[in-house]
């Protein structure tokens, strides 16, 4: 559980603590948007609207209702620390316990409805946000869920592409060093790692952290495709079994047949000959251990063609 949303979940407890006997307190889940009201009535006073995957604490029950202490958005952030606790009456649907069956599914289908409702351009605001929080849920409710390890990549890979398409918007993007980024973070993308190694899920949040070692403008020098190069060839030969390993070695042919021309540019004639012997061998490995992935095998047989007919793939000279 990240440390600012147990905070906030702590001070939940806290106040449900005073009321109930801690045995008696329930958790759960707001599977879709809600009301809090001022008593279990929805012709009484709304307190709030209450988000989906907003965790709440169930203090009583009612027929078809239950009095909880819920938290609620005051800001876009959905662990922010400024996000507060409210305490009323939701309806007694749409709220996933822990003994809810096949609760897990349930939060599941709906964190991939809204990741999806996320990529339309029309579709809902806040719906990547409400991804992000149920499938955080999952393994937190459910750890012994065979969904809890890809729940859990899929709410860091969003929370990931979230900061990522901020850290890109920044002009310190551009910039040649790495260490001069915005740097995303990458807490969540470790806990995975740690939490389920040796997973698909692993070796795919393994990959994401390349992009805080990846450059900005090359500015024509070979520091830079060298030093990625390796990265990429590094995390194939760690990761073998990774969905992302063919991409990781086709990025490192690549980046060795740009340095075909930025050698070539600088006279050195010998480094030249040796990038293009590189990136043929590297190009060529992808395709031995990984024939059957059709879109990098091929993408690696365009490469070799290009770098054999000496067809740069980098530079002014790119056609």
């Amino acid at each position: 559980m990240p440390h600012k949303r147990m905070r906030i979940y702590g001070v939940v407890l806290a106040v449900v603590a005073a009321c109930v006997p801690a045995a008696a307190i329930e958790r759960g889940v707001m599977l879709r948007d809600g009301v809090i009201y001022v008593s279990p009535s929805t012709t009484s006073a709304k307190l709030s609207n209450i988000g989906r995957g907003r965790e709440v604490a169930v203090m009583e029950r009612s027929p078809g209702w239950v009095n909880v202490v819920g938290t609620v958005q005051v800001s876009q952030d959905p662990e922010n620390e400024a996000d507060r606790n409210v305490t009323g009456w939701v309806e007694d649907k749409g709220v996933i316990m822990t003994t809810t069956p096949d609760g897990d599914r349930i939060l599941y289908g709906e964190a991939f409805d809204c990741e999806m409702e996320a990529s339309r351009r029309s579709g809902r605001p806040g719906a990547a946000q409400d991804a992000l929080r149920l499938y955080a849920r999952i393994p937190e409710y459910f750890p012994q869920s065979p969904l809890a390890a890809e729940a859990a990549y899929r709410a860091a890979d969003i929370r990931w592409q979230i900061e990522a398409v901020d850290a890109q918007s920044r002009p310190s993007a551009k910039v040649r060093d790495p260490e001069l980024h915005t740097q995303i973070d990458e807490e969540h993308m470790k806990r995975v790692m740690k939490k389920y190694p040796q997973t698909k899920w692993a070796d795919l949040a393994a990959y994401h952290l390349i992009d805080n070692k990846l450059c900005g403008d090359w500015e024509g020098l070979p520091k830079c495709p060298e030093t990625e190069g390796a990265i990429y060839l590094k995390y194939a030969e760690e990761h073998p079994q990774s969905p992302k390993a063919p991409e990781a070695l086709y990025k490192a042919a690549w980046r060795y047949s740009t340095l075909i021309e930025i050698y070539k540019s600088s006279n050195q004639a010998k480094k030249s000959e040796e990038a293009m012997a590189r990136s043929l061998d590297v190009a060529k490995k992808l395709i031995a251990q990984y024939p059957n992935d059709t879109d990098w095998s091929c993408r690696a047989q365009r490469l070799i063609y290009m770098v054999q007919n000496k067809m740069p793939t980098f530079g002014s000279n790119v056609q």
